[in-house]
């Protein structure tokens, strides 16, 4: 049985008199890959932004490998110390940055040669199958490219978790479906605790070891595959 990777208890978030997330609880085993899925403004980009240390709860806490990293108190494990990939709905590309350099920029803090962060870059680059790219431009590169790209500078400095956000919303459904297949074949060959939010079924279908549905900001619903069975909330 898999050791659980992430903890969500009780978290509520506020944005002025919008509630985002309403007493969400929820727990990710390590090494799954758990899809998140809900209509637009249901609370799945801020549930991936608390996770990631990026925003802090208004009560509730977040536990990552059973450490607490985040209460309303404030963000206690900073972002850069969670080992995690981030791969935002905009990709968030620097587009005066090469594709190297887009993947050797997020590698600048780490405490590591310079022979090996040029390893890690080559290495997230070859896996995403783009390596051929890397003196390009974000410009330069089709929308699969620079989806490829994102992809790569999270996974670039070896993280525990990888956190997506709709990252195939804007790409056709044949490419759409391509990027899907290579991304499961990358969590299972990475071993990585990955949370996808979308709110594309078929994502979710291929994707998924867990669904987690959402509503206004709660878990209405946890379907799990056929080893693990079903669970509701």
């Amino acid at each position: 049985m898999n050791a659980t990777a992430i903890t969500l208890k009780n978290v509520t978030k506020r944005f002025r008199s919008q509630l985002a997330l309403d007493g969400l609880s929820l727990e990710v085993a390590s090494g799954t890959s758990t899809v998140v899925l809900g209509p637009s403004g249901c609370g799945k980009t801020t549930l991936l932004r608390i996770i990631a240390g990026l925003e802090a709860p208004d009560s509730g806490e977040v536990l990552l490998n059973g450490v607490i990293a985040t209460t309303a108190q404030g963000v206690i494990v900073p972002p850069h110390e969670r080992r995690l990939g981030f791969v935002f709905q905009d990709l968030a590309l620097w587009p005066h940055l090469t594709a190297r350099e887009n993947v050797e920029f997020v590698l600048g803090s780490m405490k590591r040669s310079r022979a090996e962060r040029t390893r890690l870059v080559q290495a997230a680059l070859a896996l995403v199958r783009i390596e051929s790219l890397a003196d390009r431009f974000p410009h330069e590169l089709s929308g699969g490219e620079q989806q490829r790209l994102a992809l790569a500078r999270a996974i670039a400095g070896e993280p525990r978790v990888l956190l997506l956000d709709e990252p195939l919303s804007s790409l056709d459904p044949e490419l759409r479906a391509v990027l899907r297949a290579q991304l499961a074949a990358l969590q299972a060959a990475l071993n990585l605790t990955m949370i996808y939010v979308t709110h594309d079924r078929e994502d979710a279908a291929a994707l998924a070891h867990s669904v987690v549905e959402m509503r206004a900001g709660r878990v209405i619903e946890i379907h799990r595959d056929q080893n693990r069975g079903q669970e509701r909330t």
